[in-house]
């Protein structure tokens, strides 16, 4: 499963990666400029999408008991990476495998002991495996930062006001009123009716407490709350739309 990465997903990947633990989706979802369901919600897919593949806690084991972290590099075969990668990673002490695409020393392994034996031991098991240990080296730091480029940059503006700083868009949420004359009515008829601008792109739909990933069937209902973004300026007439006919 593929899922694109537009400027909500590069923020919230910037924001977990900064410090998943003490980051919610309403403080997210404030920074940015969208509710926080919507964060929820873009959470779950790239988890899903394999996007977000865990939470990790960054340890410093120096100071968990002064404990060794030894940096491994190994040669495997091309075609043995794989197997190779998966062994590795149950030896004890083993904590990362990282594996390159060509050349020397195209595998990586960190492991952890309490001394310079356990250090000796995790490099003879690496051995058993049939591979060439070339070097190791005690890791004395490692320091972990999130992705500059999803994030807000110098700016820390909210999500519409950054966007719109990036590209000319704008972004905004509009509640649908009941007998508005989009209500009842698909995306796709919306568009062909002249509803919707050919610039404006409706990103989610926001529905009791479930957030819904638009497509050009999905029905827009009195009550939804719409995520929409244009190339343009929003005007009054575009709002009406969404908005009763009764006055």
């Amino acid at each position: 499963m593929s899922i694109r990465l537009d400027d909500v997903n590069k923020r919230i990947i910037h924001a977990l990666m900064q410090d998943a633990r003490n980051t919610s989706a309403p403080m997210i979802a404030e920074e940015v400029g969208v509710s926080p369901a919507t964060i929820r919600n873009r959470i779950d897919q790239l988890e899903n999408a394999g996007v977000i593949r865990g939470y990790h806690a960054n340890i410093d084991f120096k100071d968990a008991d002064e404990m060794l972290t030894t940096l491994y590099t190994v040669t495997a075969p091309v075609e043995e990476r794989p197997r190779f990668a998966q062994q590795a990673r149950t030896i004890p002490g083993v904590i990362n495998v990282r594996e390159f695409m060509a050349g020397e020393e195209n595998i990586h392994v960190l492991a952890v002991g309490p001394d310079l034996e356990a250090t000796n031991d995790v490099a003879r098991e690496l051995t058993k495996l049939g591979v060439e240990v070339n070097d190791e080296k005690l890791v004395r730091t490692e320091q972990f930062q999130a992705y500059h480029s999803f994030g807000p940059g110098e700016t820390h503006q909210q999500f519409s006001d950054y966007i719109s700083l990036a590209g000319g868009n704008e972004v905004i949420e509009i509640p649908v009123d009941k007998d508005a004359p989009i209500a009842g009515r698909s995306l796709e008829q919306a568009a062909n009716d002249d509803m919707l601008e050919e610039d404006m792109l409706v990103v989610s739909i926001e529905r009791d407490d479930d957030v819904l990933t638009p497509t050009g069937k999905s029905v827009i209902h009195a009550g939804d709350i719409l995520t929409v973004l244009s190339r343009s300026d929003f005007d009054e007439s575009v709002l009406q739309i969404f908005e009763s006919n009764s006055s």
